[in-house]
């Protein structure tokens, strides 16, 4: 036998061996070594902070916060950071800082909002008309439901109100239902590019007979590290009351929040809404709500019947008269819901008709408070399920409601109030929450807290469970409005699937 049969021989006979490991390894068999899809910590996440509302009556509150996860445990100081820069600049050194008037770089400034250590939030007040948008990120330890609140209070003049928002996490796409460019109405749309590489976006506007078609809304350019707000009134060759908008990222990732002002009826944030083809829900409405409008959006290329549902304390119920809401394709419908809460706090659940075909949709509410002609205004989005957990960061030992919903089967949490900024020791409960009801928890706070605090929600067992939180202010100014703020809240990325590694070598099989 020659060298050259010799070798193959040997690699034909090492194949096989091989091979054979493969197939006990292949498709189909389950070998007690393999690994399924787990879900690990997250070592990094970034956010983006809109420019806070321009105004020399605005004070703007930040606070930040890491809810500890038990599968982590903190590192040195290195590797646990988080914290956040002027649009611009980056917590590694680059970014796009200008020079000094010698060409030489300019100083980075120092981060906002330094976390030390998981479970303890920090705070950042500013009164600056200018205060600019933030970016950052945060890394190890930190990393895992790292939140930021912003918190701005204008205390009088035509934005008056209480404008909050968590900061979210830059992407390629985003759904806003029920903005606006009617006359007395204000709509900003906040596009921040945190990379270093510029970002391309087009906006596109649908009304209540379709598409608001304009040039000057395709097409935008967001430099790197630059944040450019958009006003829509400007996209629109005529006013139109209910609208929605969809922010379309052709290069890049930016992060998108619309700032809504009215003249008359205050201002807040409205941030994406969720998309579905299934289900949506709209949590928080509070009992005192004086008026709820549903402005809703079919994404898809089908009309969809809708079902309506008002999810209160103890069961659910169809609002009279709006029991159902028919969306056609590529069109906004509204409906306001007059008496929808009759004094009990409760939630919107949307459903697809049982005969309707089924199509992606969004929707959002409008919330008023205070009585006619001293009323204040927020916005609920559509809130995809909490997965393992969700945190809210930025509340008062005072004036804060945290809303629980579980629209199909009962569900078991668990709600953790943090420590406080300036002290206190945190406080847990455990929750049942009954099926097609909210649950709203007003009560639970953090033992001798000081400062300012945050709420972490963790699904313990049973169906999908949907969560916001309302903020609110006894200070009224000189209008004697009350001020309030709702965010419903997503799931805080703490943990990312992970899918089990295992050898399988079946593909050098050709065939």
């Amino acid at each position: 036998m020659n060298r050259t049969a010799v070798s193959l021989l040997a690699v034909g006979t090492a194949l096989a061996a091989l091979t054979g490991v493969a197939a006990l390894n292949a498709p189909g068999s389950e070998p007690a070594s393999a690994e399924r899809t787990s879900r690990l910590p997250v070592q990094r996440s970034t956010l983006v902070c809109p420019q806070p509302a321009g105004s020399d009556l605005a004070e703007t509150v930040y606070t930040a916060y890491s809810a500890p996860h038990p599968d982590v445990r903190p590192g040195d100081k290195r590797s646990d950071t988080a914290g956040l820069l002027p649009a611009g600049h980056t917590l590694e050194g680059g970014g796009q800082g200008s020079d000094d008037k010698d060409g030489r770089p300019a100083k980075k400034p120092d981060p906002v909002l330094p976390l030390k250590k998981p479970g303890t939030p920090v705070t950042h007040t500013t009164d600056q008309a200018d205060a600019p948008a933030l970016t950052g990120s945060a890394e190890g330890a930190l990393a895992p439901g790292w939140t930021v609140q912003q918190s701005t209070t204008i205390s009088a003049g035509p934005g008056r109100g209480l404008l909050g928002l968590s900061c979210t996490v830059p992407d390629t796409e985003f759904w806003f239902s029920g903005v606006s460019t009617a006359k007395g109405r204000h709509d900003y749309i906040h596009l921040t590019n945190p990379d270093d590489a510029p970002a391309t976006v087009d906006l596109q506007l649908y009304g209540k007979d379709g598409e608001l078609r304009s040039e000057s809304g395709t097409g935008l350019n967001i430099p790197p590290g630059a944040t450019v707000p958009v006003l829509l009134a400007t996209l629109t060759p005529e006013p139109v009351t209910n609208v929605s908008l969809h922010v379309a990222v052709r290069i890049g990732r930016v992060g998108a929040q619309v700032q809504a002002l009215d003249e008359k009826l205050g201002s807040d944030w409205i941030t994406p809404s969720h998309e579905s083809a299934d289900r949506l829900v709209l949590p928080g409405i509070p009992a005192d709500a004086t008026a709820v409008r549903l402005v809703a959006f079919a994404t898809g290329d089908r009309d969809v019947e809708l079902d309506v549902r008002f999810a209160g304390a103890n069961s659910s119920i169809s609002p009279a008269g709006n029991e159902t809401l028919h969306v056609k394709s590529g069109m906004t419908a509204a409906v306001d819901l007059p008496d929808l809460t009759r004094g009990e706090a409760g939630s919107l659940v949307l459903t697809p008709s049982k005969d309707s075909p089924r199509g992606s949709f969004v929707a959002a509410l409008r919330i008023l408070r205070g009585k006619e002609g001293k009323q204040e205004t927020a916005f609920i989005p559509a809130v995809a399920p909490v997965g393992e957990r969700t945190t809210a960061s930025g509340h008062q030992a005072k004036g804060g409601v945290l809303y629980l919903t579980a629209p199909g089967e009962a569900a078991k949490v668990k709600v953790t109030a943090s420590a406080g900024s300036d002290g206190g020791r945190p406080a847990s409960r455990e929750l049942e929450l009954k099926p097609g009801t909210t649950t709203a928890v007003d009560d639970l706070r953090p033992d001798g807290v000081k400062g300012t605090f945050a709420y972490t929600v963790e699904r313990l067992s049973g169906g999908h469970v949907h969560v916001a939180r309302m903020l609110e202010t006894k200070e009224s100014g000189s209008s004697g409005v009350p001020m309030f703020s709702i965010q419903a809240l997503p799931d805080d990325r703490s943990t990312v699937a992970v899918p089990g590694a295992r050898q399988d070598l079946t593909v050098l099989d050709a065939g």
